[in-house]
Formats: structure tokens, sequence, C-alpha cells
């Protein structure tokens, strides 16, 4: 019988910001595809979480580490590699945070957070991953994105510019990675009913704003993210190269 391209049984994956949110429903989808999953967060309770995967007869770890921080991510590196003895073969970058506050008072302190966790600490584990998947020919790196790496919003200057980046990361690691049997892509999450969004939920007018013009009528949920994290992760998406994959409801169509 043909193998299911999409079964991820014998793959490790390792997926960030996964104890709520978007990162938890890929989390989710990853697990029920048959990878090994080890969740990573900032959260101290992470591995409680893992422990409900692994109720469920998943294999599940989860790591705490603050990746805001270069020398917790150095820690955090050197302990996935001697946990997996160096075979990583999906790394979904998903941590990430959105501050708000207009282009004209916008603290440079926050820019700073902002710009740390979204975009240089996914380049760097990245490019660590990377380095890994190299090495033993193949693997999947899936950069999560957004609807502001193209439409740009408003009080979020931080945030689209590192989104935006991300889009552009994607694409030029694609370029050198392919031919090394190493796949990057990226999903580009719509508006999400998660908690990075509460500010926006509670706007009544915003929400109004921003609700009309999904096309599919309705926010995103965390499972909204998991077929698409499953495909890229698979060989099902082997000749699928650089590319952001909206998942929005159709957002980006309007």
């Amino acid at each position: 019988m043909k193998k299911n391209p999409f079964d991820l049984t014998g793959k490790n994956a390792v997926i960030t910001g996964a104890y709520q949110g978007l990162g938890w429903g890929m989390a989710q989808g990853l697990a029920e595809a048959g990878a090994r999953i080890i969740m990573v967060d900032v959260h101290p309770e992470i591995d409680e979480k893992a422990a409900l995967f692994r109720q469920r007869g998943f294999s599940a770890e989860g790591l705490c580490s603050d990746l805001m921080d270069r020398e917790s991510r150095s820690e955090l590196k050197k302990k996935i590699e001697s946990t997996l003895d160096g075979q990583l073969d999906i790394l979904v970058n998903n941590a990430g945070i959105q501050i708000r506050h207009s282009v004209l008072k916008f603290p440079i302190e926050d820019w700073d957070k902002v710009i740390e966790l979204n975009l240089t600490a996914v380049f760097d584990l990245a490019q660590w991953a990377a380095n890994l998947m190299v090495s033993i020919g193949n693997g999947k790196i899936i950069n999560v994105a957004s609807v502001n790496s193209i439409a740009a919003g408003i009080n979020t200057v931080a945030y689209c510019a590192t989104k935006g980046g991300v889009l552009q990361l994607t694409k030029t690691m694609a370029n050198e990675l392919s031919s090394l049997g190493v796949n990057v892509n990226c999903i580009a999450p719509g508006y999400m009913a998660t908690p990075i969004n509460t500010a926006l939920v509670e706007d009544s007018g915003r929400f109004s704003e921003l609700s009309q013009r999904i096309p599919a009528k309705r926010w995103g949920q965390p499972e909204d993210m998991a077929g698409a994290v499953v495909y890229l992760a698979s060989e099902a998406s082997n000749y699928v190269c650089g590319v952001m994959l909206p998942v929005d409801g159709g957002y980006l169509s309007r």
C-alpha cells in the first residue's frame, strides 16, 4: 500500500509558542499526524500542556524558554539537539508578540522587543535548524508570517515590519536551501480569535470593520492552522518552496 504523504510518523518536530493559541492548534495537528513534538514556550507550565498529548498516547515534551533572550535560545538549541540526537525534521517558528502604539509614539524599547522575538529569533532558530537539516539531507522549516506581511494594520508598525521580514526571510532561505533538501515556507494566519488579538476583539468598532472584510464571515480558530502546518511539514509538500500560505478566511482576496 502506498504511504500516506501526510503521515509524520517518525518525524521530530519543534514548535515554538505552543502553550496556547495558534501554536497549540498546530502542535495538535502535528501530533495527530504522528510526529514526536517538542513544544517550546515562555510559560513555565508548558510541559503540563504537553502532558495532555501524552495522555492521548502521543509523543510530546514541553521545554520552557524565553526566546526574547539570546542566551536562553542558545541553551534551548543545545537541549533540543541532545534530546533529539541532532535529528530535527520539522521546525515551526510560531512564537511572537504584538505591542500596539501609534507610529508617532511607538517607544524604541517596544520596537526592539517585537523585532527580537518576531524576526531575530525566527532567523536564529531557522538558521540553526537549517544547519541540522542540511547535515541529514532533508527538513521542513515553517515560519509563521501574517496577513500583515502584505496588508498593513493600524498601531502595529513593529509587528507589520517583522511579519514582512518573515516573508522575505522565508523566500530568501528557500532560494538557498531548496537544492539542499530543506523546504522553507511560511503560513500567513488571518484574524484569529486568540490571546494576541484580545485588544482587537474588545474594540467593537475595529472588530466589526475587520469581520466585514473576511469572506468566511468568521474569525479563525487555532484548529484552522492544523491542516496547513501538517501539509507543509509532510512529504506532500516536497516541491513547495518559499511560499506564503494564507489561512485567513479569504481576507487577502478582498
